[in-house]
C-alpha cells in the first residue's frame, strides 16, 4: 500500500508492519509543505491551528506536527482532543491562518491522516492541495532560526464554544427539545463524540446512554458508521425505551440515526431530513440546496416541495461547499451524513446536524419512523468494476457519455465521471483516484432495481474492454 495523496491532506496506516506508509519523515515533510504554503499566502509565520480525534497514533502524530510548525516559525493553537468540525470552528474563532485536523475520519484504527484547512476553516481548493504536493515533492521549504521559533499554546475552550455555537442557531429549537423530553442512545465509537456529545445533550435537555464512548481509539467494531457495523446500537434501540439513536464517526463529520423501533433511518436520508426542516422554516425565495452526485434524489424532491432549486456538485466536501457557495445554498452536504450549514460553517457537522434533527422531531411532534415516512424512498446500490492498470478509464467513460447522450431519456452529467439520470433513477460511474476501479452508484425505488441498473451500466463497460 502507497500513501495517499490527495488536495485535502494524506493519509496511510501506522504500525510497523511491511506496507505501512504514514511514518514520522512523511508527517514532517507534509507539515512543512503545508506550512510553507500557508506562509507564502499570508507573507509570514502566523498561526495554525492542530486538533485530533481518540486514534491511538494521535498523540505521536501531533507531537511531530506541532513540533515541525513551531520549527518553522508558528505559533500552535492546540486544541487537544477536538471534532474536524471543531477544529475548523477553531481557526475562524483564533483567526488562524489555518489547521490541521489529524484524523483519518471513518477509516479502521491503524489508519491516521493529515487534513488541510485554509484561513477560513475549509479544506484547501484543488489549485491550493496540488500546491502543497508540489512543495512536498520539491521539499522546497526551510525552517526558522533559533531566535525566531514559534511556540504551542494550548486551548481547552474550543469544544465548549462549539455546543454553544450550535445552541446559539436560529433553528435550534432548545425550548422545544427540551419540552419532548427525549431519551437517545448514542454510539460514539471510542473517540471524540465521547467528549462533545454528551455536553450537547446536557445542553439540550436531552437523556442520554452513551455506548463505546471512551476517547481511546480502540474501536469497538467498524468505524464507518454503516447499518452493517451498528448492530450493537441497533439491538440496544430495538429493546425499547429510546426515541432516537444517534451514531457518528471517529471524527464526528457523519452522522446516522435510528429510529425508535431499532430500524435505520438511512445515512442517505439524515441530509434530507435536516434540509426538509431547514427549508420548512426559511421564508421567501432562494431555498437553494446542494449534494453530490452520488448523493439520494430525495434532497431534490423534497427541495423542489418548496419551489427551491437543486444543484448537484461533484464528489468531495470542498466541491459541495463550493457549489454552495456559488448557488447561495441554504443547506447542503453529502449522502454518507454530511450537513453542512453555512449559518455555522462551511463544513460537515454531525452536532448542528443532531440539534436540526431534534429540533424538527420536537416542532412536527412525530417520531423517527414517522418523519422518515414523509420522505420519499428511494434505494442506492453501490458496485465496482474491476479494470487492469493499463485500462483507460477515461476513454471508457468518454463511451458511456457518448451513448447515452443520444438517449431522449437520459440526462447526462459529467462534472465527475458520468452520471446518466433517467425519470425515476440514476446512475453514476467515476473513476476512484487510488484503485484501477470504477465505482458504480445507482438509485431507484428498489434496492433490486438500483442493483439492476448498475449491473446493467457494469456490463455495457466491459463490452468496451
Amino acid at each position: 500500500m502507497t500513501l495517499i495523496k490527495s488536495i485535502s491532506g494524506i493519509r496511510g496506516t501506522i504500525g510497523g508492519q511491511p506496507g505501512d506508509t504514514l511514518n514520522p519523515l512523511d508527517i514532517v515533510k507534509f507539515t512543512s509543505a503545508y506550512a510553507t504554503f500557508v506562509c507564502r499566502d499570508a507573507g509570514k509565520p502566523g498561526k495554525i491551528v492542530v486538533g485530533r480525534d481518540g486514534r491511538i497514533s494521535g498523540p505521536m502524530v501531533r507531537d511531530i506536527v506541532c513540533g515541525t510548525l513551531v520549527g518553522m516559525g508558528y505559533e500552535v493553537i492546540d486544541i487537544g482532543l477536538a471534532t474536524t468540525p471543531t477544529t475548523e470552528l477553531a481557526v475562524r474563532w483564533h483567526e488562524a491562518d489555518g489547521g490541521i485536523i489529524i484524523t483519518a475520519s471513518h477509516n479502521p484504527a491503524q489508519w491516521n491522516a493529515l487534513k488541510l484547512l485554509n484561513h477560513e476553516g475549509e479544506f484547501l481548493t484543488a489549485a491550493d492541495g496540488a500546491e502543497v504536493l508540489r512543495i512536498a515533492e520539491t521539499e522546497d521549504f526551510c525552517y526558522a532560526p533559533v531566535e525566531q521559533l514559534g511556540r504551542v499554546v494550548f486551548d481547552d475552550t474550543m469544544n465548549e464554544r462549539h455546543v454553544q455555537s450550535v445552541l446559539d442557531l436560529r433553528l435550534c429549537n432548545t425550548e422545544a427539545i427540551r419540552q419532548r423530553h427525549f431519551r437517545v442512545c448514542a454510539d460514539t465509537i471510542n473517540s471524540v463524540g465521547g467528549i462533545i456529545l454528551p455536553r450537547l445533550f446536557q445542553a439540550l435537555g436531552v437523556d442520554y446512554e452513551i455506548l463505546n464512548g471512551e476517547c481511546n481509539g480502540r474501536f469497538a467494531h467498524n468505524p464507518e458508521p454503516l447499518e452493517k457495523n451498528l448492530s450493537g446500537i441497533m439491538e440496544r434501540i430495538g429493546e425499547g425505551g429510546f426515541d432516537l439513536g444517534i451514531v457518528v464517526d471517529p471524527d464526528v463529520d457523519r452522522l446516522a440515526f435510528i429510529c425508535e423501533d431499532g430500524r435505520m433511518f438511512g445515512e442517505e436520508y439524515t441530509l434530507v431530513s435536516v434540509a426538509d426542516y431547514v427549508l420548512s422554516q426559511e421564508k421567501g425565495g432562494g431555498l437553494n440546496t446542494v449534494s453530490n452526485l452520488s448523493s439520494t434524489r430525495a434532497l431534490r424532491d423534497v427541495t423542489e416541495r418548496y419551489d427551491g432549486r437543486y444543484a448537484a456538485a461533484a464528489v468531495g466536501e470542498v466541491n459541495v461547499t463550493t457549489k454552495m457557495k456559488e448557488v447561495g445554498a441554504v443547506i447542503g452536504g453529502e449522502g454518507n451524513g454530511g450537513v453542512i450549514y453555512p449559518e455555522s460553517h462551511y463544513g460537515r457537522d454531525a452536532l448542528v446536524g443532531i440539534a436540526l434533527f431534534l429540533s424538527s422531531l420536537a416542532q412536527k411532534g412525530k417520531t423517527a419512523s414517522e418523519l422518515r415516512n414523509t420522505f420519499p424512498s428511494y434505494q442506492i446500490a453501490k458496485n465496482r468494476i474491476d479494470l487492469t492498470p493499463e485500462t483507460d478509464v477515461d476513454a471508457i467513460l468518454l463511451k458511456v457519455k457518448e451513448m447515452f447522450a443520444k438517449d431522449p431519456e437520459a440526462v447526462v452529467n459529467d462534472i465527475d465521471g458520468v452520471k446518466i439520470d433517467f425519470p425515476t433513477r440514476w446512475v453514476h460511474l467515476r473513476k476512484s483516484n487510488t484503485e484501477p476501479i470504477i465505482r458504480v452508484y445507482s438509485e431507484a425505488q428498489t434496492i433490486e432495481e438500483a442493483d439492476e441498473l448498475g449491473k446493467k451500466l457494469m456490463q455495457v463497460v466491459y463490452g468496451m474492454q
